[in-house]
């Protein structure tokens, strides 16, 4: 993880705690992403416990990961844990830029991607979460942009990122294959922080 993205968390909002994902959360994070009306869509969808555990252990994923748990104490377990309910992704990256100043587009930009158990959809804790990652991006982190990209017939994706405030920049037909085997239309949205409401 980013020292500076390590440097902010936790983030809360109303309903919401935002945190660090570790190694101990992968079995928690398998359980809704292993579902079929979630790895639909997801980029890596690996079929078996330990082969998610072998490619979501890796530093740079993991590093990246934010597990969303609700802030409410009401579901903890035994062990004082609160339940997860979904992830953001956060990857900071460069923008592109000319080779002359290519140093100063060094992590001014983070891509985002998240996910959420199907048990809690259609409350806007998806939408919570991304709001206060942006935030994020924008705030403490002092980022330019953020930028994320879904299937178009992924409509509760786009639909949150038009919500939320992100433009669309991109409509692209058949340009990405999916594990199907089709290939499938795509939209890309963005933001800059000079767009987001402070």
């Amino acid at each position: 993880m980013s020292p500076v993205l390590a440097d902010v968390l936790p983030l809360r909002t109303p309903r919401l705690v935002i945190r660090a994902c570790t190694v101990d959360d992968l079995d928690a994070v398998w359980e809704y992403r292993r579902l079929p009306e979630v790895n639909h869509w997801l980029s890596r969808a690996p079929q078996t416990r330990e082969d998610f555990h072998t490619v979501y252990s890796a530093p740079a994923l993991l590093g990246s990961m934010l597990v969303i748990e609700l802030a409410d104490d009401s579901g903890t377990d035994a062990d004082g844990r609160r339940p997860l309910i979904g992830d953001v992704a956060v990857h900071i990256e460069d923008g592109w830029a000319q080779a002359e100043v290519a140093e100063q587009a060094r992590g001014v930009q983070a891509e985002l991607g998240w996910a959420l158990h199907p048990s809690h959809v259609g409350r806007g804790f998806a939408t919570e979460a991304v709001r206060a990652v942006i935030g994020c991006c924008f705030g403490p982190l002092g980022l330019l942009r953020v930028h994320a990209g879904c299937f178009t017939a992924n409509e509760p994706s786009w639909r949150l990122m038009e919500r939320i405030g992100m433009r669309r920049e991109e409509d692209s037909r058949a340009t990405g294959l999916h594990r199907s085997g089709q290939w499938l239309d795509g939209l890309n949205y963005a933001l800059l922080a000079e767009e987001w409401p402070t």
